[in-house]
């Protein structure tokens, strides 16, 4: 899969970082956490469909300017203004994890330019308060100061001792026991965390995200009035399937897939290509 990464100036002066992958019918990817326009789960099946995937890295990430980060519209100007410049009328829009609230905003707001939205393991009303544990070490560990080393030294790690790593972290992401989760990976799927793992930066996005994540949405998926799918795990252990139930709660025209799969990193595993399956369906409907 050949992958294309640019630049785009909007009109006030920010910087917006976007990769285009594939060739076909135009899907915009609103990544998680700690990714950016190079991130990979899901794009080499998605390509294989068919789908011109646009990549932008949100407010933070990447190259792109933190100032977009100021409120989520802010932010989705600036997409609006890629796709002007990449003339691209319509899109499927995909949100992924933290990237729930960019792509519930820019559907709700700009109808028009959207075809479908897909939430996957995806972030949808409030996530994370000051008093959670994790908010707490977030705080510390990816702030822009620090989160260079930190991602410095789990790279370091994955590079000499990567099955340790992999088994240390990936009980985080899921709610079933150690020893049923790591039934579910084969060496690609470790293969695919490794890589995740080696381009996984912060920046500023990551603090960003944790206000962004601190709001509830219900009257912005309201709005939305596209075609709508959630996918979330029943096992995610990083983002509840909470979540999922409450996108559908407010979304009118929506459809929700509840995954016996192992946690929120849903391209992975055994049932990944069930999942990609069920994606392929609503997005070919």
């Amino acid at each position: 899969m050949i992958r294309k990464t640019d630049r785009f100036l909007t009109r006030k002066g920010s910087v917006v970082e976007y990769s285009i992958a594939g060739q076909g019918e135009p899907i915009l990817i609103m990544h998680g956490g700690h990714s950016n326009c190079k991130e990979e789960f899901g794009y080499r099946e998605l390509a294989g469909q068919g789908y011109c995937i646009i990549t932008p890295s949100r407010p933070g990430y990447g190259s792109t300017s933190k100032e977009l980060g100021e409120n989520a519209l802010t932010a989705c100007e600036a997409y609006l203004e890629l796709l002007d410049f990449l003339k691209v009328p319509r899109v499927h829009v995909i949100a992924i994890s933290a990237g729930g609230p960019s792509g519930i905003h820019f559907a709700s707001r700009y109808p028009k330019r959207v075809r479908s939205l897909t939430l996957q393991s995806a972030v949808t009303h409030r996530w994370l308060t000051v008093d959670d544990t994790f908010y707490k070490s977030a705080q510390v560990m990816f702030r822009p100061s620090i989160e260079k080393g930190v991602w410095l030294l789990i790279r370091s790690m994955n590079k000499i001792f990567s099955d340790v790593l992999f088994k240390s972290m990936i009980p985080a992401f899921s709610n079933l026991g150690k020893d049923e989760l790591l039934l579910q990976f084969n060496d690609d799927d470790k293969r695919q965390f490794g890589n995740m793992l080696n381009r996984q930066r912060s920046g500023h996005g990551f603090m960003i995200d944790l206000v962004q994540t601190s709001q509830n949405l219900e009257s912005e998926l309201s709005l939305i009035q596209c075609p709508a799918l959630i996918m979330h795990s029943k096992n995610d252990g990083l983002v509840a399937v909470k979540h999922a139930y409450y996108a559908q709660q407010y979304i009118p025209n929506s459809e929700l897939i509840i995954l016996d799969t192992w946690g929120h990193l849903i391209w992975m595993g055994k049932d990944a290509a069930d999942m990609h399956a069920k994606l392929f369906e609503f997005l070919k409907g």
